[in-house]
């Protein structure tokens, strides 16, 4: 595997390429094109400047999270075409530029749900959170003033202001999408975008929803092992693969996260490693990548990824707020630094005792 960090760009980011450079064992960041729009054509030259920029630093570009999905091509409307015309214009341009990875979700309006962006922890720091007696209790159109007070002026992925601004126009627009339309619709894009995936040899590694179930009444599929498997078989190709993120898939308590793994052995091209702790099953917030801080078994989690041959990207996810440090909430350097020195060290100790 490779330790990697997520990096959100110059401009956008608090976290400097030279921050990350001096994390032990990092060689790599998942970056993109942070200010650009879902179904807009990523440039050459744009993600030339981009890898340049990381290369320069002395690490290297291991994948991209996210080139996001127009709406268009989830709810399948006649306009669909166009968007992934332009999605695979963007995946050219990438494999072009020697990029082999894309990270993506297919989650409709939220790519992902918490209720609270600053939870007080015990130990002071702050986290990530979610109540689902919270989600029952609002309006959804209430849902980016209610957390946004705590963004600490960061623009949060999937929860852009203009797209947060049409909210009301985006639940009428899948109104008539269920789980069925939706796995449709994601099985249309992915016929569309596979020879351009076979062509560059580009793995297209889809993020689970987050959390793994409906909020809002809105569908989710990419929830447990058997849509997994579903997904895969229905467009079955090995670039059609996925990320494997144990904090997503985690938020189902059913949902055997080592087992998954061993299940999805190849087609698991990209891994988010991080832990929850829960208060019930429908209230948990993000902990320190450490097992006992919260209710995952890391070790079974890497080891499951060690004994599938799993040689692509790893990277710590969400970290806590600690230190003092004021950053977008879940992207800080400390915790996230601290997060990937531990799993490097799972994965050497792992190592060692299987050899």
């Amino acid at each position: 595997m490779e330790m990697t960090l997520r990096w959100f760009g110059t401009g956008h980011d608090t976290v400097t390429l030279k921050q990350i450079r001096q994390i032990p064992g990092v060689t790599g960041v998942i970056t993109t094109l942070y200010d650009t729009e879902p179904g807009e054509v990523w440039s050459r030259e744009r993600i030339k400047a981009l890898k340049d920029e990381v290369e320069a630093s002395g690490l290297h570009i291991s994948g991209i999270e996210s080139v996001n999905i127009h709406d268009a091509i989830k709810v399948g409307t006649p306009d669909r075409d166009m968007y992934i015309d332009n999605y695979i214009e963007t995946l050219k341009n990438l494999g072009e530029e020697d990029i082999h990875l894309v990270c993506y979700n297919f989650m409709p309006v939220f790519d992902w749900t918490r209720t609270e962006l600053a939870r007080k922890r015990a130990d002071g720091s702050t986290v990530l959170a979610y109540s689902q007696k919270t989600i029952d209790s609002i309006d959804p159109a209430d849902m980016f003033s209610s957390i946004s007070k705590d963004a600490n002026g960061a623009v949060l992925p999937g929860w852009e202001p203009e797209r947060m601004a049409k909210i009301k126009e985006l639940f009428e627009m899948y109104k008539d999408v269920d789980e069925e339309k939706l796995f449709e619709n994601l099985k249309y894009f992915l016929e569309r975008i596979m020879p351009v995936c076979d062509k560059y040899d580009i793995n297209m590694a889809i993020h689970p929803d987050d959390p793994a179930w409906s909020v809002f009444g809105l569908p989710r599929i990419i929830i447990n092992l058997d849509n997994i498997m579903r997904m895969m078989k229905m467009v079955d190709n090995p670039h059609n693969g996925v990320t494997f993120c144990a904090g997503s898939y985690g938020t189902n308590r059913a949902n055997d996260l080592p087992t998954m793994i061993r299940a999805l052995k190849g087609r698991l091209h990209f891994a988010h490693v991080r832990n929850l702790k829960f208060n019930s099953d429908d209230d948990f917030e993000e902990a320190a990548h450490l097992s006992s801080d919260g209710s995952f078994d890391m070790y079974e989690i890497m080891k499951a990824l060690y004994e599938i041959g799993f040689e692509g990207p790893i990277r710590p996810d969400h970290g806590r707020m600690i230190w003092d440090e004021v950053a977008m909430p879940g992207y800080g350097l400390y915790d996230r630094a601290l997060g990937a020195t531990y799993l490097n060290g799972l994965w050497e100790a792992i190592v060692k005792s299987c050899s």
